[in-house]
């Protein structure tokens, strides 16, 4: 049986695209937008998926703040300046950090835990989040898909040149293997 990744993106891809963009995203928009400039995903579809993704996982962290966010933030004793800093940007500027905190690096998955536990109302979070996640999946998609421009045709090389690597490889790890048997033999 021989498995077709062209067939297992477009079946997958969107179920692939939402799961990954749970927790991380960025390279799972990228990859998306790429498979949407090859036509295996449709643009509009990755968006939607990758935002979906995105501002559910942001919910679940949200909501693990509000609930257990001092207890988790407790453990992170050599950060407290930072998340003293992220916090006085939370009261000072809720919308523009809730809408920003996932272009922020490194504030990805602790980020929302730390609006939760800040108390932030849910409706102004759930609000900002749909504008911060569509603004986001729409940005790295997009980057993605004009991206696929420059490393489609890079790829398509690839995939030729790795076949060929492949069977060099593998010559090489045959006769490596006969050479330690002879050496082996001869001793």
């Amino acid at each position: 049986m021989q498995i077709d990744v062209n067939t297992l993106i477009s079946q997958y891809g969107y179920w692939a695209l939402f799961i990954g963009c749970l927790a991380e995203g960025e390279t799972f928009t990228l990859l998306g937008g790429i498979a949407a400039h090859e036509g295996l995903l449709r643009y509009g579809g990755v968006v939607l998926a990758a935002m979906l993704g995105g501002m559910l996982g942001d919910c679940a962290l949200f909501f693990i703040g509000r609930r257990y966010g001092e207890t988790i933030l407790l453990r992170f004793k050599k950060h407290r300046q930072h998340i003293a800093r992220a916090n006085r940007l939370i009261r000072n500027r809720p919308v523009l950090f809730v809408i920003g905190v996932r272009f922020m690096y490194g504030l990805r998955i602790v980020g929302p835990i730390i609006i939760g536990a800040s108390q932030l109302s849910p409706r102004k979070f759930l609000l900002c989040n749909l504008i911060g996640a569509a603004l986001w999946a729409t940005i790295f998609v997009s980057l993605g898909y004009l991206g696929g421009q420059v490393i489609a045709p890079w790829l398509h090389q690839l995939d030729h040149h790795l076949k060929q690597l492949f069977w060099l490889l593998l010559i090489v790890a045959i006769v490596w293997g006969i050479r330690i048997a002879l050496k082996k033999r001869n001793k």
